[in-house]
């Protein structure tokens, strides 16, 4: 009779047959040791948004229009908001006639020095009063354009903090913004383990019960609960919403000697050791050995057992040491 185990850690058991001995009913596990086993572990992690901002205008004025509301999807460079722009509007357009007035006057200036009619003083005043008047266009250009608040990256409007009419300082929140394009799983793990992490490679986590992957961007120098684990930060692909628990997924590989056994195959003895019991030459044999590490039902021991050892998976529950057992 052959029994299969699962298999999930790696290729758990490297040869192991099972058999029926007739007339006793027992089935044995021939093992073969391994040099290392692996552990599967969850950390927990919440989500939060890559890009989360605080929009405000540059400049104070009064809100003419809110062009959005909470929970509104926006797309990068959207106009969100405006102030009223009728003085500066009015101020632009006075600095862009006295703009062009210069222009003109500076092309007129310098055909009339090319002939020799005005001094080079009155040509350097005539470029001078060009530069003033077109900086002073550009100022209100910028102007212009800090009346409006544009999205800075796609997302959804989280907050509104004023509505139109509304008169504000500069630099006061208008709206909140959270970026939709992706999320960050933020995880604190034990410092050993963060050294076996490789930045840019994908991990597995569990979301809403479904599997998905993430990508390992970075770590930060040190965890908020202490020196002895760091603070862990993976990208996903897509958007999933931010507060939500995610759980990585590692497995972990410990490099030590032992065997994978069904658990219900071993008993337990004195001073945190067990016992096993294994057929030698048909007889039952006891064995002392000591629990590694376990995963569900399986064991990964070590102890006095032995590569080809055949492994009573019964336990003692009906068995003696030192019986002798028919195996025809």
């Amino acid at each position: 009779m052959k029994i299969f185990f699962k298999d999930s850690l790696l290729s758990l058991f490297l040869l192991q047959s099972a058999f029926v001995f007739a007339n006793s009913n027992l089935e044995v596990l021939e093992i073969q040791k391994q040099s290392k086993y692996q552990i599967n572990k969850e950390f927990p992690g919440i989500l939060l948004p890559y890009e989360q901002s605080k929009l405000a205008f540059q400049i104070p004025g009064r809100l003419e229009l809110v062009y959005v509301d909470i929970g509104d999807k926006v797309s990068k460079g959207q106009v969100l908001a405006e102030l009223d722009n009728s003085e500066i509007t009015a101020q632009l357009n006075q600095a862009k006639a006295s703009y062009n007035l210069s222009s003109q006057i500076l092309s007129r200036f310098k055909d009339l020095r090319e002939k020799g009619h005005i001094s080079i003083q009155d040509l350097d005043k005539a470029q001078s009063d060009y530069q003033a008047s077109k900086a002073m266009k550009e100022f209100y250009e910028v102007k212009l354009n800090q009346t409006k608040l544009i999205a800075p990256f796609n997302g959804i409007i989280q907050e509104r903090f004023y509505d139109t009419g509304s008169v504000i300082s500069g630099a006061m929140p208008i709206l909140e913004i959270l970026g939709t394009d992706y999320v960050e799983a933020h995880v604190t793990i034990p410092l050993n383990v963060s050294n076996d992490l490789i930045v840019g490679n994908r991990y597995s986590f569990t979301l809403n019960d479904n599997n998905v992957e993430a990508r390992f961007t970075r770590i930060s120098p040190m965890s908020k609960s202490g020196t002895e684990s760091k603070l862990a930060i993976f990208t996903f692909d897509n958007f999933y919403t931010p507060g939500v628990i995610a759980n990585l997924k590692l497995s972990i590989e410990q490099f030590k000697r032992g065997v994978w056994v069904p658990f219900k195959s071993l008993s337990q003895s004195d001073q945190g050791l067990w016992t096993i019991y294994t057929l030698e030459n048909n007889k039952v044999v006891r064995d002392i050995v000591e629990i590694i590490y376990f995963e569900d039902e399986y064991a990964f021991i070590d102890g006095t057992i032995q590569n080809g050892d055949l492994v009573i998976l019964g336990g003692a529950s009906k068995i003696v040491a030192g019986k002798v057992i028919n195996s025809q």
